[in-house]
């Protein structure tokens, strides 16, 4: 045996390492696109889970985000944060009086 030999060659052995990394190969593919998948449709389920208003807008952006992924960004935006609560709490905070009105009334 020689230093530029490879170990393996030509032997069943080595039919079957190709075999393994093929079949390791294709599930690691396949995982990965699972996983893809589960965290793309992550709007989806939140909104569905919360019953949120516009679940058909944030399924479509979803599909779109496949394409475009800024538009996925906008689809997790609109499923996890509450609109209308967060607009009213806006508001309040803009006519909460403020402490120097306080002080001199």
């Amino acid at each position: 045996m020689s230093l530029v030999s490879m170990p393996f060659v030509g032997t069943g052995a080595d039919t079957a390492l190709h075999v393994v990394a093929g079949t390791m190969l294709v599930i690691l593919i396949a995982a990965v696109a699972v996983g893809f998948w589960k965290l793309h449709e992550l709007p989806v389920h939140k909104a569905k889970e919360t019953d949120h208003q516009q679940i058909a807008l944030i399924s479509v952006l979803t599909w779109i985000g496949f394409v475009w992924h800024y538009v996925w960004v906008l689809a997790v935006i609109i499923a996890f944060v509450d609109v209308g609560s967060a607009l009213r709490r806006i508001r309040d905070i803009w006519r909460e009086p403020s402490k120097q009105e306080n002080d001199h009334a």
